[in-house]
């Protein structure tokens, strides 16, 4: 039974999601205490997150720093702030995903499930750990871990994701469409720009272990990996 920890001020609403999710197996825990966020996280072991933007004291962005610090679970953003940089700002800052209220519960329940599955599920579970070699370059979808040169650093789930399909095709172009079928099942409640900053997390993130420019953009079509990087 996976353990959703909720994080939503509006008693109501909490408890409205904690009761119907329990309907469906699911181990639900609300955030009583505000101020200790991370500490209740820790205690339950949540298996996801769902998270509102505005909180007491510190907001939802704040909070998903801090359990990204210890944690790569899926971490769903549910506000009412429905414009493109209030979910730029929840990506950028850790979050897997974006629900605006009012929303409908079959939606949260399967976006639940999907990302669930990618995490932990059918999607995850293999006989042997994955890996994914490019020259020095290793990615290890299941643990969200990129390797190179002794240095290694998470990835969040749709970064992985990301990651993953770039590699695979060896440096020929993906296109920005099957990157957004891929990381997300339904891209029509996901802005524009969302995909770019992804690329932008990733990009930097690979710089950090000293390969720049490895992620290419091609104008008009999608992205490739720079098979002239020495990572390759």
């Amino acid at each position: 039974m996976e353990t959703i920890l909720i994080v939503e001020d509006d008693a109501k609403l909490a408890g409205l999601l904690s009761v119907y999710l329990s309907k469906y197996d699911f181990n639900t825990i609300r955030v009583e205490d505000f101020n200790a966020v991370l500490a209740t996280f820790k205690e339950c072991s949540a298996d996801l997150v769902l998270l509102d933007v505005n909180l007491p004291r510190y907001d939802g962005f704040y909070w998903c720093r801090q359990i990204r610090k210890t944690s790569i679970c899926p971490i769903l953003f549910i506000s009412a702030r429905d414009s493109g940089m209030d979910q730029v700002m929840a990506l950028e800052n850790g979050g897997d995903d974006y629900i605006t209220k009012p929303f409908h519960y079959e939606v949260v329940l399967a976006k639940i499930r999907s990302h669930l599955r990618r995490a932990y599920g059918s999607y995850a579970q293999t006989q042997e750990e994955r890996k994914i070699h490019s020259g020095g370059l290793t990615l290890y979808p299941e643990r969200y871990v990129i390797q190179f040169g002794g240095q290694s650093a998470e990835l969040t789930q749709k970064e992985a994701i990301l990651l993953e399909a770039l590699l695979l095709k060896e440096g020929r172009v993906v296109t920005r469409e099957r990157l957004l079928d891929l990381m997300w099942e339904d891209q029509h409640f996901i802005d524009d720009n969302t995909l770019n900053v992804y690329i932008t997390r990733v990009r930097k993130k690979l710089k950090d272990l000293g390969l720049e420019d490895l992620v290419e953009t091609v104008r008009g079509a999608g992205y490739r990996l720079n098979i002239s990087s020495e990572a390759l």
